[in-house]
């Protein structure tokens, strides 16, 4: 059994490069309860007794216990079990449970003595405990603890019932809300200023959304929300960890494995296994003072690549001591760095990840909780979601600041699918108050804790300190006293902005001490001192809500509104309307109640109908046809930032666009969001259209009209020309001379006729890892037929010297609106050894198809004459209901050559 993510202050001696160690740091962490644990000249395995069974809760102000089905749990969970509190994510009812997270709660069960002999150290672990909670075994008092994301390891041998009798554990949770608050009111000198939530969620160290954000609901948890277990032994592995030294031509490797030891044990032995499980090394090691290392040295290491641009290798480090004990991490060897470098011909840095020497175009999400109740996401549900972000051509997700350092098994899954993690620290849209020396004492423990836990896992790139609190700093009055050229930490708390101490000194002190090959930043979004907000688009990363908040841009703008790397952007959308029915009766219009209070966004009803509005023409009846304009809109919106960025990923020293991450992948409930998935693991059209984007090879396009006088003094006698630009943007690695050539078909868009084909490039060299222009041409079939440029869709097609395609893309008229669709093309559907085939006879915009029982791997087509458009299918239907633009609210079309598969 792998040894659980645990800490003792016996481990904090120890790290990658055994950082300075002061009496403060032993006080703060003495003051959360770790222990050391005794020695003992005799030796005894470790035996693990999980306390997950035989558990009762109920409100402190009660003696009425009941029964919990399990430990992990939490309030909500437990009084949904016993049918006390409606469903909070139907219809309204989270207005009705707020109740609850103004209540006390107590946990409680009771355990045996582990069977040990005189000599054996009994510990209790309590790996999370949400949020404000007393600890007693025994009626003894055994811990305090204020923070969710700490975990808890405490010495009980001499606690524990020596006769056989019943060891009592109870747990008192006090209301997180109600602490916040009076916490608050006792610290008028601080500026709670946030945007989000509660301001009292500042000064408490819990899950920031539980407060509720423009996403989700304020549902208050709390209760015993990680495992808890006891540990007896006389020797034990308090930790292993490693570093990895990778020479610059890859070709060698050097892995030094760490461990540390509690107890009298000191015969320890190191083994590394390689991914295809063969020995690359054994050593054996002398605990000394409570640590032991070894060093391994590997020629030509197998190495850890995102996906996409190579594979996912991960040996196994064991650690065994004696017969007491043994550890294991799964770990990668990788050299990742983040280069900041001058541009040609632009000014600012360069904001690239670069993995074992290859540039890398981060493309991925941001990643929010994936529920509410935090114990109700599984194994099964971490994998399936992130199997998505991986199936959707992703290789990066964001783990955003205001929920929770997520689950090990999340980091492992992302390990093994190749996702790269861009990992917050759990701070988000606040002023946080350092200058209280508890929460800073708190937030040390904390940090440590978690960079310890995570520091192992190769898809974890990049540390950053919070979300967008730089931002709220530097937009508010007087920027807090913010002043870059003072560079003494005390001062800072001396300030109205105290939580730099946290980004600038807490945060990158613990990451260089416990993770040094990590790469630390101090924001999402950060520049540089002089402009931290990320407000510089050349410097750092960028969050750009100048579409949708903001100055509320059309979404056409995505070229102007570049930065070196976007680590947020997005569009809201509506989620299926299986999702709103399960929160819903389905007598439903777009504009019910109900329905905007499962929007938690403001203005979102305005905001999302102006985009439509600007872009489209759509009907708010029946509720499906809205539904699918929003996901039609969304679609487009996102794909274009996506197209246009990828544009600006120009090669070494033009690396001027160098990532982008929606906002966001998930939803916590169900709601209308930004999310591209819904609660229900609902795929919104954007996803498919973001997934075609970030093909291998892409094609991108702008039509451009260019208006010329006939002479220099006329207004109103003007030539027109309408142009389009095309791009082919590259994640290929190595260049293919090809030659490959460029075509286009124009089509008027009524009629279906083909109006001319014409090659627009004739011969390119496909380029590697980058993008290149390929035309400026006059949109073919327009001015010589006499067409509009609302009338002609354009397809493009790149082919290889066989004639084979090997990428496509449509262009449209921009805007939707002003073009005359045809609302009954004839579209067929075959279905042949597992894809879906359609065909049309007129230019289709937005072809979604659906079937109950049916997945689909593409949606949300556009189809143009001539041509075939295939979708992996799994499933067996006769017909499906086809939605398309200019016909919103589907019809039903039967499916040829169905079959089983």
């Amino acid at each position: 059994m792998s040894h659980p993510p645990t800490l003792s202050s016996s481990a904090l001696a120890s790290s990658d490069k055994s950082p300075p160690e002061t009496a403060e740091m032993v006080r703060i962490f003495n003051r959360f309860g770790f222990a050391v644990a005794l020695a003992s000249s005799l030796t005894m395995a470790k035996t693990i007794t999980p306390l997950d069974k035989n558990w009762s809760f109920s409100n402190a102000n009660s003696s009425d216990f009941r029964s919990v089905a399990k430990v992990p749990s939490e309030i909500f969970i437990d009084l949904l079990d016993h049918k006390l509190i409606p469903d909070p994510f139907d219809k309204k009812n989270e207005l009705a449970v707020q109740w609850v997270g103004e209540e006390n709660w107590v946990y409680k069960t009771e355990f045996d003595s582990p069977k040990a002999g005189g000599n054996e150290a009994t510990e209790i672990v309590l790996e999370g405990l949400d949020t404000f909670a007393t600890v007693t075994i025994n009626g003894k008092e055994l811990l305090k603890s204020d923070n969710m994301f700490i975990p808890h390891r405490v010495d009980i041998s001499k606690l524990l019932k020596k006769d056989g009798g019943k060891n009592q554990l109870s747990i008192l949770f006090e209301s997180a809300f109600i602490r916040g608050r009076k916490i608050q009111e006792q610290h008028p000198e601080h500026q709670w200023l946030l945007w989000n939530g509660d301001a009292s969620r500042l000064v408490v160290r819990k899950a920031q959304y539980h407060y509720g954000w423009d996403w989700g609901p304020m549902l208050m948890t709390s209760g015993p929300w990680k495992p808890i277990y006891l540990e007896t032994y006389t020797s034990r592995i308090d930790e292993l960890f490693y570093t990895a030294d990778i020479s610059m031509d890859l070709s060698k490797a050097t892995v030094t494995a760490n461990a540390v030891v509690v107890g009298f044990n000191t015969d320890l032995k190191f083994t590394l296994t390689t991914p295809d499980g063969k020995t690359a090394g054994t050593a054996k090691a002398v605990v000394k003072d409570g640590k032991a290392t070894a060093t391994f040295s590997l020629d030509n290491p197998q190495l850890w690549y995102p996906h996409g641009y190579g594979k996912q290798p991960l040996y196994i480090l064991t650690a065994v001591l004696g017969n007491d004990d043994k550890a294991t991490k799964r770990i990668g060897l990788r050299r990742a760095i983040v280069q900041q470098k001058p541009l040609e011909n632009q000014e600012g840095l360069s904001f690239f990840f670069e993995i074992n020497n290859v540039p890398i175009w981060s493309a991925g999400s941001n990643w929010i909780p994936a529920d509410s109740f935090l114990t109700r996401v599984t194994e099964d549900k971490y994998r399936k979601w992130l199997t998505m972000v991986r199936d959707g051509r992703q290789n990066m997700v964001r783990v955003w600041g205001g929920g929770v350092y997520e689950q090990d098994v999340f980091y492992d899954i992302a390990d093994e699918l190749g996702l790269m993690v861009w990992q917050d620290f759990m701070f988000g849209c606040g002023n946080y108050p350092a200058g209280i020396q508890e929460f800073r004492d708190s937030v040390k423990a904390e940090v440590i804790a978690n960079v310890k836990r995570l520091r192992h896992h190769p898809s974890i790139v990049l540390f950053a300190g919070n979300n967008e609190d730089y931002t709220l700093m530097w937009g508010s009055p007087n920027r807090l006293g913010y002043n870059a050229n003072d560079t003494n930490p005390d001062n800072w708390l001396k300030t109205d902005f105290p939580a730099r101490y946290i980004y600038e000194k807490i945060l990158p002190e613990a990451v260089a001490a416990y993770a040094p090959a990590s790469v630390y930043h101090p924001g999402c979004p950060w520049g540089n001192p002089d402009r931290p907000d990320g407000g510089i688009m050349t410097l750092g990363d960028t969050h750009q809500w100048n579409v949708w908040h903001g100055t509320q841009e059309p979404y056409q703008n995505w070229d102007k509104l570049a930065g070196r790397f976007v680590s947020e952007f997005g569009m809201e959308a509506f989620p299926h309307i299986k999702t709103i029915v399960s929160y819903h009766p389905p007598s439903l219009t777009a504009f019910d109640e109900t329905i905007e209070f499962h929007n938690k966004a403001t203005g979102a009803d305005r905001r999302i109908a102006l985009y439509m509005a600007e872009n489209f023409v759509f009907d708010h009846r029946p509720l499906e046809a809205y539904i699918y304009s929003t996901q039609l809109m969304q679609s487009e919106a996102l794909s274009a930032a996506y197209r246009a960025w990828r544009r600006n990923w120009q090669g070494p020293g033009k690396e001027y666009t160098s990532g982008a991450l929606v906002w966001q992948i998930n939803d916590c409930w169900p709601v209308t969001s930004w999310s591209i998935v819904d609660y229900y693991f609902r795929p919104k059209a954007a996803y498919y259209s973001i997934k075609r984007e970030l093909a291998p090879v892409t094609i991108g396009s702008k039509r451009i009209v260019i208006k010329t006088p006939e002479n220099k003094y006329s207004n109103a006698h003007m030539k027109t020309d309408n142009k389009i630009e095309v791009w082919v943007s590259s994640f290929n690695l190595k260049e293919d001379q090809g030659p490959f050539k460029l075509v286009a078909k124009s089509f008027d868009v009524t009629t279906g006729e083909m109006l001319e084909s014409a090659t627009l490039n004739p011969g390119f060299a496909m380029p590697a890892n980058r993008a290149i222009e390929l035309a400026n041409a006059t949109i073919p079939g327009l001015n010589d037929k006499g067409k509009q440029n609302t009338e002609v869709v354009m397809a493009l097609y790149i082919l290889d010297k066989n004639g084979q395609h090997v990428a496509r893309s449509v262009s449209w008229p921009d805007p939707m609106k002003y073009v005359k669709v045809s609302a009954t093309p004839k579209i067929n559907v075959l279905l042949w050894q597992g894809k879906l085939k359609l065909m049309s006879d007129k230019p289709v915009k937005g072809v979604v198809v659906e079937a109950d029982g049916l997945e689909v791997e593409d949606n949300a087509v556009d189809l143009v004459p001539g041509e075939v458009v295939e979708i992996g299918v799994k499933g067996s239907v006769k017909g499906v209901v086809v939605r398309h633009y200019g016909a919103e609210t589907g019809r039903t079309v039967a499916v040829l050559g169905q079959a089983n598969f």
